[in-house]
């Protein structure tokens, strides 16, 4: 079926802020020296993906604090902008189009780690400034484009806690099957326009991973031109009424195998929010495993194969904006 104009796929971060909006528009969601630490003094890291349990997203409910203790808040002068995940002490994966015109502006923007409620972020809280950002070299910059990824590096390393911790990769054992339970979860809209009410809980919604070729024919723009690419999957409900919204963008899609959380995808981008036949569209982590593991030392797989664990010898790179 014809696919909307090409203006109206609009990506999931909040718009430019200023001057009064800063306050109501708080919605879902580095070149260090290396010599500061030595290998031999860095603990090792915990096991990704595993909760240690303490015990709005559109159509979505709270989450429980330090349920999803590797979901970041990026902030742009102070306010959320964008979500994120956290993959070692010093990364941070996202959505590129959350640095949309500002990639050389990294001083604009801090990490806020640890935070279930932005309202309350609480003493056990990180927020860590950015040292840079490397967006993926095939990104186009325009809305809906493959490849809307990047990778954070943090000014200096995070402690990880129970509220802390980092999200496995998924190793080349996981498939995605069609109706799969997986989770998003952010700070952004609750409807289209509305957003995330004080104390601003992280939300989280369960979504079922959609088909790609149905999804590819909701999102067809006609004359051989598909919305939907090889990288890109498409999760939530045909209905609508449940989907991530503004401020959802670079948060995760986490679906979990054999007990371990793995981060699936990366909000990029839909039509509105919670539209009838205009599902969530996510940029895949497997298509992307190699880049992310060639500049980030440390992130771990994990799989269906039991003997899959920290990735060995790793070297040097759906909010929706309007």
């Amino acid at each position: 079926m014809p696919g909307p104009p090409l203006a109206m796929v609009v990506s999931r971060t909040p718009p430019a802020q200023g001057g009064g909006c800063l306050r109501i528009l708080t919605p879902l969601l580095l070149l260090a020296s290396a010599a500061s630490f030595h290998a031999a003094e860095i603990p090792a890291p915990p096991a990704c993906g595993k909760p240690q349990q303490l015990n709005r997203i559109v159509g979505g409910e709270d989450s429980t604090d330090a349920e999803w203790p590797w979901v970041v808040s990026i902030q742009k002068n102070g306010t959320h902008h964008c979500a994120g995940s956290l993959l070692t002490r010093r990364w941070v994966v996202t959505a590129a189009h959350c640095f949309k015109g500002t990639l050389n502006k990294p001083s604009q923007f801090s990490v806020l780690l640890g935070a279930w409620q932005l309202g309350n972020p609480g003493p056990r809280s990180q927020e860590v400034g950015i040292a840079w950002v490397q967006s993926h070299p095939v990104y186009s910059w325009e809305e809906g484009s493959r490849a809307d990824i990047a990778l954070v590096r943090l000014e200096h390393s995070i402690h990880f806690s129970e509220r802390i911790l980092p999200i496995c990769l998924p190793d080349a054992s996981v498939r995605l099957s069609p109706n799969m339970r997986c989770w998003i979860a952010g700070w952004g809209s609750i409807h289209d326009g509305v957003p995330l009410p004080h104390p601003q809980t992280l939300q989280k919604l369960e979504v079922p991973i959609i088909n790609s070729e149905v999804c590819s024919r909701l999102y067809w723009r006609g004359v051989g031109q598909g919305a939907i690419t090889e990288d890109m999957l498409c999760a939530g409900y045909l209905e609508g009424q449940r989907d991530a919204c503004l401020g959802d963008s670079g948060g995760p899609l986490m679906c979990q195998v054999e007990g371990t959380w793995l981060l699936a995808g990366i909000i990029s981008w839909g039509e509105g929010c919670a539209e009838r036949d205009r599902p969530g569209v996510y940029i895949s982590l497997a298509a992307h495993r190699s880049w992310v593991m060639r500049i980030v030392q440390g992130v771990q797989l994990r799989g269906h194969s039991q003997g899959s664990g920290p990735a060995r010898g790793a070297g040097l790179s759906r909010g929706r904006a309007r």
